[in-house]
């Protein structure tokens, strides 16, 4: 019989996409899961390690998604100094998974954008180099029980809480942005409310299960002066019923 999966490992799910843009983005996450779980039962914990530190870092390219998509000017900016063809194939991106183009302890200076200071950068960065030790073949088993790995995967969690909590600001403005465009303009790319809110909020910015939880408790009330509030208001109540039922 495999070891049991240390429950707290289970929440990073709450914080990846909730729906991707393609079956091979969803196929390669569920593979990722796969992996760690599978390595973990078999008390593989280094391989276990190494595959739930890759669902970490595309937790960190769906978040680096989200400040591009809502603050595409200061986006912009922060890619100066890299080479002009990254320069040009991260503005581009139509994935978050292009970012994986940057270094990996570079891409957490992103966060830089939405407030995070550099002693949590570093703390980000550490994981990192955890991972970069194990991956080599150095001789070296640097999970040799149950206990190391869960201690490893408590730190990348809590560097996950903080993540989320410093692009709470951003996730409210999308949100925000998405229930007023959708009524300011005249063209409406889909008919029914709840596909809008399921291709133009949740896939387009790959909100995950813990950016809807978050959008739940939106004020609408914030956006009562704007011209047709009150089917601003309905296309929120959808949202509301349809995602608070999941």
């Amino acid at each position: 019989m495999g070891r049991v999966i240390n429950e707290d490992a289970f929440q990073i799910i709450d914080f990846l996409s909730y729906l991707y843009k393609s079956l091979q983005e969803e196929e390669y996450i569920n593979f990722l899961w796969d992996v760690f779980y599978t390595n973990y039962e078999k008390e593989k914990y280094q391989f276990a390690f190494i595959a739930y530190h890759m669902l970490f870092v595309s937790f960190v390219y769906f978040s680096i998604w989200k400040i591009k998509i809502n603050r595409e000017k200061d986006f912009a900016k922060a890619l100066i100094g890299f080479n002009k063809d990254c320069e040009k194939n991260m503005m581009n991106a139509s994935s978050p998974f292009a970012f994986s183009e940057i270094n990996e302890s570079k891409i957490f200076r992103f966060f830089k954008l939405v407030g995070c200071k550099n002693d949590k950068i570093g703390e980000f960065t550490k994981i990192v180099k955890i991972r970069n030790d194990i991956s080599h073949s150095n001789g070296n088993i640097f999970f040799n029980s149950q206990d190391s790995l869960d201690e490893k995967i408590n730190e990348v969690l809590q560097c996950i809480f903080k993540i989320q909590e410093h692009t709470e600001c951003t996730i409210e403005n999308i949100f925000n942005e998405f229930l007023k465009n959708n009524w300011d303009s005249n063209a409406r790319e889909w008919l029914d409310d709840g596909d809008q809110i399921r291709e133009t909020l949740i896939r387009k910015n790959y909100f995950s299960k813990k950016d809807i939880e978050h959008c739940l408790s939106f004020n609408i009330n914030l956006l009562e002066q704007k011209k047709n509030f009150i089917k601003i208001k309905k296309l929120f109540k959808t949202f509301q019923k349809e995602y608070s039922e999941n």
